[in-house]
């Protein structure tokens, strides 16, 4: 059973992705195609032409040699082989190496990846589209990544990292796999867990190997291709653009001004370009490339350059040449025949800021596709709230609003004074008949009773409902903990809950089960009930 609200309803996005998603014409030229199946025929064409063709072999290529130790599904070595051909085209989505996937939107993100693919080959049946999961292995942002939540509990991986994470080693991570035994506890689902967690994080070195595995255990099934894009031979494909960056500071430019009209708009921005948005990648370093007179610095460090030579080296050495977030973007696009990003609301808004450079470096702006967000729930719960007479889209609410609503749902005194309000607009009504008869000054004064009496009968009914709070607390307090449970810190589950809390109840119908509702055309924000029973039920 699935339920549906509008993004703007629940609460939890902001205005700029709820007025994307309901095609505000004021952002109309902040993208190329909103994704409807009709637009990708126009995405397709453009791509067709734009795209460097060569790019193709390379990047075959060096995902192959990604794929060597790895058991590959059938489809997905058929999707790396399609690659070659000048009629397949990828939709991408990009995320954190998170610990276990991290947050649940993980799940979501590619989820959303697969069915998008699966609908554009449905169709255009004479192309092929490719899942990609692309890693974000060069972050160096560890304390974003270093944990996952697991039953109100923080599991953390504590170790000193330095430079880019997915060259971390995963060394240590045998302690924590020790804690995992514990907390998961002893089921066939639990048993299955912590095996997977084993062999992701003890058996691989580094965690760009780990969270590929991980990706291609849980997805590859269904065709997904996961990229590890910091690769010299993938870099030097874009290394015109990285000297465009360094010397004609070509994004900060661009960026600054699709930003500014945007903010003039009245939307928050996500991206602040620098005049150089490039980390220089070497061995335990990932730090920023500032330029100062005549040479270039690498932060932190004695490295500098001079421009012929900071040019040279990004021929000669393009790997250690890492985008940040603004670039990262422009970076896919050139190497990857890529239709559509998928991302989250934050995501998204970021990538509106960068349209104008992407035409400045003459690079096709792909279709931005918000990422399809779930609630899930048990049946259990369903079954709690229909015997408090309350629906799972009440729980989107505010605590108070929540509270106050419930109170006066189970209430057997009505807290509504609407209709003393409404006798009382009448009564005036005579009132103001009667003072346009007379001055200024008496209508006035009719206006101001008016307005202190209603506000006398808004103090009553808040009393009122106040006290009724305190009668009804112990039945309230049943509906704000399922709230509680299902919005944990009053914020969307799947911001902090890991699969592996549904995972141990739902088991390992819970991926197929999220294909088959996840569609990423409806954008609405799904409430999804599942039936939980154990392995071993």
């Amino acid at each position: 059973m699935a339920d549906c609200l509008s993004f703007r309803s629940t609460g939890f996005f902001s205005d700029l992705i709820s007025d994307y998603i309901e095609q505000s014409q004021d952002l109309k030229p902040f993208y190329n195609r909103f994704p409807s199946i009709e637009s990708f025929k126009g995405q397709i064409s453009e791509k067709q032409k734009s795209y460097n063709q060569d790019n193709r072999k390379v990047l075959v290529e060096v995902l192959k040699e990604q794929y060597q130790s790895l058991s590959t599904s059938a489809d997905t070595k058929f999707h790396i082989e399609s690659l070659h051909d000048s009629s397949t085209f990828t939709v991408t989505t990009g995320h954190q190496l998170n610990l276990f996937t991290g947050p649940l939107y993980f799940l979501y993100k590619i989820v959303s990846t697969l069915n998008l693919a699966k609908s554009l080959k449905e169709n255009y049946p004479d192309f092929n589209f490719v899942p990609v999961y692309w890693m974000a292995t060069e972050d160096h942002d560890f304390e974003e990544i270093n944990y996952f939540n697991y039953q109100h509990k923080k599991l953390e991986w504590k170790t000193n990292a330095e430079g880019a994470v997915g060259h971390l080693s995963t060394a240590g991570l045998d302690q924590l796999s020790k804690t995992i035994e514990t907390e998961f506890g002893k089921s066939d689902n639990a048993e299955y867990l912590k095996g997977l967690f084993k062999v992701a994080y003890l058996e691989h070195e580094t965690l760009a190997e780990a969270t590929q595995f991980l990706a291609n255990e849980l997805f590859g099934d269904y065709g997904l291709v996961v990229l590890d894009a910091d690769d010299g031979r993938l870099k030097s494909k874009f290394s015109k653009e990285i000297k465009n960056d360094l010397v004609y500071h070509t994004a900060f430019r661009q960026i600054e001004k699709q930003s500014d009209k945007l903010s003039k708009l009245g939307y928050g921005l996500q991206v602040n370009p620098r005049e150089i948005n490039l980390f220089y990648l070497h061995e335990k370093i990932r730090s920023r490339i500032v330029q100062k007179d005549e040479y270039y610095h690498v932060l932190d460090t004695d490295i500098k350059f001079t421009e012929t030579e900071l040019l040279d080296s990004v021929n000669q050495h393009p790997e250690r040449f890492s985008p940040n977030v603004a670039l990262r973007p422009l970076y896919q696009e050139v190497i990857l025949p890529n239709l559509a990003y998928i991302g989250g609301g934050g995501e998204l808004a970021y990538w509106l800021e960068l349209k104008s450079y992407f035409e400045a470096e003459q690079v096709t702006f792909p279709s931005l596709v918000l990422r399809n967000s779930v609630l899930l729930y048990s049946d259990k719960t369903s079954s709690k709230l229909n015997k408090l007479g309350t629906k799972i889209q009440d729980l989107f609410l505010s605590p108070d609003q929540l509270e106050a609503q419930h109170t006066k749902k189970i209430s057997k005194i009505d807290i509504d004074f609407s209709k003393q309000k409404q006798a009382l607009e009448k009564q005036f009504e005579d009132l103001y008949e009667l003072a346009k008869k007379t001055d200024e000054s008496f209508y006035g004064a009719v206006a101001a009773q008016e307005k202190k009496q209603k506000n006398g009968l808004d103090h009553l009914e808040k009393r009122l409902l106040k006290a009724q709070k305190r009668k009804l607390k112990s039945e309230n307090e049943r509906v704000l903990e399922l709230q509680q449970m299902l919005f944990p810190k009053q914020s969307l589950q799947e911001r902090s809950l890991n699969f592996s809390e549904i995972y141990i109840d739902y088991g390992e119908r819970l991926i197929p089960k999220l294909i088959e509702e996840l569609d990423p055309f409806q954008m609405k924000f799904l409430c999804l009930e599942l039936t939980i029973y154990n392995k071993k039920h």
